[in-house]
């Protein structure tokens, strides 16, 4: 079955967003005690978890299964105890120390969830062919799955499944607090694709505007896509996406763009004639992926399937085609100038940000960017471990 990246949020539930600790009282939890059992063996994580996210940001942390807390149509499990207490510490190095850095402790301790939740297992979509990575309740919520198979070795894993999807939902949080700018939505009107966008390629979809194909689904997923991509992408990531945004791409077939009958369709951006004197000889190649042999980066397939992820790569490989071929790129039929329509909706996130919020889009990047760069995991680990 084919695995697409998944994010869903689900806006039907009334935001609560506290201005204070005084607007929300000492907690929003039942007055019962929540001092950890100094005989348990996870007595000094819990303590943890109190000291850095219940007690400053009024924040339920549960990595335990609780069946209230999960949806009965997966088939979920536990998340691992170790993994449990490294993603609790790397989100909080991540992701709110990142804002903290910048506003300090009261605009996330303001905005942000009242419960982060753990799930072990992935949840599978087999009606869709999706993965869901995350799910944002209402503002009050966020679900992280998957966390069973975290790689702390893999920057890119980390942010697929959990920190970019962490920042998508709060972006949703934000958004539903204040909204963004209409003129967003207008932007790619009448090309979102909510039924079939998970079988849509990331190259194809940025030539159309988008920055992953999750973002093609809907106007709010896009923005809050922008938001996520563009903070924990690095810059070769993002210049990657942006080369693919530029390029034309077709399935080789002589349907324009968007009327293939097959959703599972490749799209190439380059083309050759193995006989040049033969036209029907014409071969395509250099398609689009993202997660190819668990790499979790976005890149483009070359024809020996070569996985190239840095624009300096993928023009090293062209020039090397062009020893062998003459290559000729794919013409941009699709009406849309897609590297543009990526600035633009960045540029309209950047300017929410600055006139909403008070808050530099370019500087909290700096910040997430360098985060991501100096994790220092047994330092962390520390942390829990010197608890008495």
């Amino acid at each position: 079955m084919k695995l697409s990246r998944y994010i869903l949020a689900t806006l039907a539930t009334p935001l609560l967003v506290a201005c204070s600790n005084d607007d929300l009282g000492p907690t929003i939890f039942p007055e019962v005690s929540d001092e950890p059992d100094p005989s348990s063996y996870t007595y000094q994580f819990d303590k943890w978890l109190n000291q850095n996210f219940r007690d400053i940001y009024n924040v339920d942390f549960k990595y335990l299964m609780e069946d209230v807390e999960a949806d009965m149509q997966y088939n979920l499990v536990p998340a691992t105890y170790d993994n449990a207490r490294d993603l609790a510490l790397l989100t909080k190095y991540l992701w709110y120390d990142s804002y903290k850095e910048l506003t300090g402790e009261d605009f996330i301790k303001s905005y942000g969830p009242r419960i982060l939740h753990l799930v072990g297992s992935p949840a599978y979509n087999p009606q869709t062919g999706t993965e869901t990575l995350g799910l944002a309740e209402g503002g009050l919520k966020v679900t992280l799955f998957k966390v069973n198979e975290m790689d702390l070795n893999d920057i890119n894993m980390l942010n697929e499944y959990y920190f970019r999807t962490m920042h998508h939902e709060f972006g949703h949080i934000l958004h539903q607090t204040k909204s963004y700018p209409t003129d967003f939505n207008l932007l790619s009107t009448g090309r979102y694709d909510e039924g079939s966008w998970q079988s849509k390629q990331p190259g194809y979809v940025a030539s159309l505007g988008f920055i992953t194909p999750y973002a093609s689904s809907q106007a709010r997923e896009d923005f809050a896509e922008t938001i996520a991509n563009y903070l924990t992408r690095t810059p070769d990531q993002m210049d990657l996406i942006l080369w693919m945004s530029k390029q034309g791409w077709t399935t080789g077939s002589d349907k324009a763009p968007g009327e293939v009958e097959d959703d599972n369709a490749e799209y190439y951006c380059y083309y050759y004639y193995e006989d040049p004197s033969k036209p029907e000889t014409i071969k395509y190649f250099l398609t689009s992926q993202e997660q190819a042999y668990k790499n979790y980066r976005m890149g483009l397939v070359g024809i020996n399937g070569e996985y190239l992820t840095t624009v300096e790569a993928v023009e090293e490989y062209l020039d090397g085609v062009r020893e062998l071929h003459e290559i000729f790129p794919v013409e941009d039929k699709d009406g849309v100038n897609g590297y543009d329509m990526i600035m633009q909706k960045q540029s309209i996130a950047r300017n929410w940000f600055t006139d909403q919020w008070k808050i530099s889009f370019d500087d909290l990047r700096d910040i997430v960017q360098r985060r991501q760069q100096e994790i220092d995991i047994q330092a962390l680990r520390n942390e829990v471990e010197s608890i008495q």
